[in-house]
């Protein structure tokens, strides 16, 4: 029996490789057929990879999705540790005692006091993207081939702070690059709006929607939504620290979009379970969510930037172990019933 799914991945820097995990396990599963993908940041950058292999059709576009994925996160690996410094360095440039200096504390930390004090605009020749090459340079890299699940993409115009999803035959290494555009890191991304008819300079889509859920709710695509989550939804720990309590403030507008959508979900289910939908075309969406929170909680913030192999094989295995215990506990309800229980993630809502 195929199972017929949407996904929905969080971006969340070298935390995508838990995604990466779970897309690799469920690729190993025939039933499951996946309809369309939304993502953002590092869910654009899974998204892309997928896409571009499934695309191909078959036994043979699973695999080559799967070589895809291990391709862009063996090249984000690569960028780690001294290597990851050396860029680092290449595209901040700082004074050789200064740079000393730094070696006594972590790169996530030195990455971002200097990201406050230079902006990607000051960097003129030095400055560079490194995930141009990576997207590019894929096994598969065809993001326009015709065939396999249709690929949503979310960036947001710094113009006007609203979403753009970017969709099938808009999606180009651009799109993907604005998806993951983090402003004290990368300059902004211009593409040309043909309903504005300018050209648009776009962030990270983790901003406005991180991943947006509403480009899934078409109806020809199937009303499961399967929701890769990589920012934990709670930490009961209570930040204390400079950069703890920064992190969590980071986390939280991260998923504000995302929370704001699920809420709205729950809301019209309600209105479907007490019979008020009758006869109106709003589809009764069915949730589920692969996630791993005592991982996330365990991990700072801070590691997204530290993308180090050592990590992003932890992430990935994490990934893959998560993505079987809901293939074995809740790959049944799809087509069926929800899988995941909103009404647990808004309980405390109201006194």
């Amino acid at each position: 029996m195929v199972r017929r799914i949407n996904l929905a991945l969080q971006g969340g820097g070298a935390h995508g490789a838990f995604a990466w995990g779970v897309l690799d396990r469920l690729l190993e599963e025939d039933e499951i057929e996946i309809a369309a993908i939304s993502g953002t940041s590092a869910g654009a950058l899974n998204g892309a990879g997928l896409k571009a292999g499934l695309s191909i059709g078959g036994i043979e576009g699973r695999r080559a999705a799967r070589e895809n994925l291990d391709y862009i996160w063996g090249q984000v690996g690569e960028a780690s540790d001294n290597l990851f410094m050396r860029w680092v360095y290449s595209v901040f440039p700082t004074p050789r005692h200064v740079r000393r200096l730094t070696e006594f504390f972590s790169p996530a930390a030195w990455l971002d006091q200097v990201t406050r004090l230079v902006s990607p605009y000051d960097l003129g020749p030095f400055y560079s993207n490194p995930l141009t090459a990576i997207i590019r340079d894929m096994p598969h890299p065809k993001l326009d081939r015709p065939g396999g699940p249709e690929l949503f993409v979310s960036a947001t115009n710094v113009r006007t702070g609203r979403i753009r999803v970017f969709r099938d035959g808009e999606i180009t290494i651009s799109t993907i690059l604005a998806s993951a555009c983090l402003p004290t890191i990368y300059k902004a991304i211009e593409i040309h709006d043909p309903t504005t008819g300018r050209r648009e300079a776009y962030w990270d889509g983790g901003y406005s929607g991180n991943p947006a859920l509403f480009p899934l709710y078409r109806p020809e695509l199937p009303r499961d939504i399967v929701i890769v989550a990589i920012n934990p939804m709670t930490r009961h720990k209570l930040p204390r620290t400079p950069g703890s309590i920064q992190d969590r403030i980071n986390e939280i507008s991260f998923n504000t979009a995302l929370m704001s959508e699920l809420r709205a979900i729950k809301f019209v289910k309600s209105l479907h379970a007490e019979k008020r939908m009758e006869g109106r075309e709003m589809k009764n969406l069915l949730i589920h969510m692969i996630k791993d929170e005592r991982l996330m909680n365990a991990l700072g913030a801070s590691t997204k930037m530290m993308p180090g192999p050592g990590l992003l094989a932890k992430m990935r295995e994490a990934g893959r172990a998560a993505a079987g215990r809901w293939i074995a506990e809740g790959l049944d309800c799809v087509g069926d019933r929800d899988s995941y229980d909103l009404s647990s993630l808004f309980s405390l809502e109201v006194g």
